[in-house]
């Protein structure tokens, strides 16, 4: 395969089944998407790049401008503006909280993006809060790309639905997907249902206001995304974060998936939907995905 830019490679990941939880739900497939073959390691890829494109064809940042595309993030979606970024000659400027891994802020970097780092203590809230206030005083030098406002996060996910549904010959019963900015969850749940309006959309967040789970958003205690629709949710599973980092550990000793905690969580949310429906007696198709690699955080716990 020749591609014109590596932006092309974005999306089509591979999905594999989990057999060693399968086992504990019998009658019950479980399959995961591994977002992490996307070219950025990661399923913010997706969005990034749509959100890329939506800014490019509105004018409002170009090659050869000067003026910046500005977010916040938590790591992931600034790894994926800073590798896009750079592909398309478009300049990146970055809030980022102090306590993102030190790989994160390594990848960051390669790729030239400007990176301005907020209180470690507020979370990915305190970063929303400092690129707000700076692309509202500096207008001319910024557009403030707002993942967690921008409709074209959500629209991105809807070639995830028709990856799923193909993937799985339209036999997905379930999805199962953590909430960060709400992005994949609404948008790959929005294109499952306008296929199989039964399909049930489960989204996963972390047990515990002050978590472990990096990417996820507890959402009580958070500023809600404005994409973030939990009407349209079939049901929300809290997950305790050392359940996400058991799972992360186990699904390398027996699956061979070096997946992140916030996998780790979607997974566990994922088996429990299964054990549910085989202790029903009924059959499923449990769909969840994941959306990084581990060697994106701290290591793993011994």
């Amino acid at each position: 395969m020749i591609l014109g830019s590596l932006t092309e490679a974005i999306g089509r990941t591979p999905m594999v089944r989990l057999p060693s939880l399968e086992a504990e739900a019998p009658g019950v497939e479980i399959w995961a998407k591994l977002e992490w073959f996307n070219p950025g390691g990661s399923v913010k890829d997706r969005a990034a790049h749509a959100i890329f494109l939506d800014a490019i064809e509105r004018g409002l940042v170009g090659p050869g401008s000067p003026r910046a595309l500005l977010d916040s993030t938590s790591g992931n979606t600034g790894i994926a503006y800073a590798w896009i970024g750079a592909a398309l000659g478009v300049p990146v400027t970055l809030v980022m909280p102090a306590n993102v891994s030190d790989a994160r802020k390594r990848l960051v970097a390669s790729f030239g993006a400007e990176v301005i780092y907020s209180d470690a203590l507020e979370q990915s809230d305190g970063a929303i809060r400092l690129a707000q206030s700076l692309a509202s005083a500096e207008p001319e030098r910024f557009h403030y790309a707002d993942q967690y406002s921008n409709p074209a996060n959500p629209r991105a996910h809807l070639a995830t639905a028709d990856e799923i549904w193909e993937a799985t010959g339209g036999r997905v019963t379930h999805a199962v997907l953590g909430i960060g900015t709400g992005g994949t969850v609404m948008g790959a749940g929005r294109g499952l249902k306008a296929r199989r309006p039964d399909a049930q959309v489960v989204a996963v967040e972390p047990a515990e206001a002050l978590h472990g789970l990096e990417g996820l958003k507890h959402m009580a205690s958070s500023i809600v995304p404005a994409i973030y629709r939990e009407e349209e949710l079939d049901r929300k599973l809290s997950i305790p974060t050392d359940a996400g980092w058991d799972m992360a550990e186990r699904l390398v000793r027996e699956e061979g998936l070096l997946a992140g905690h916030s996998s780790g969580a979607a997974a566990a949310g994922a088996l429990q939907v299964a054990r549910e429906l085989s202790r029903a007696g009924h059959g499923g198709v449990v769909v969840t995905l994941f959306p990084d690699r581990a060697d994106r955080y701290l290591p793993l716990r011994h």
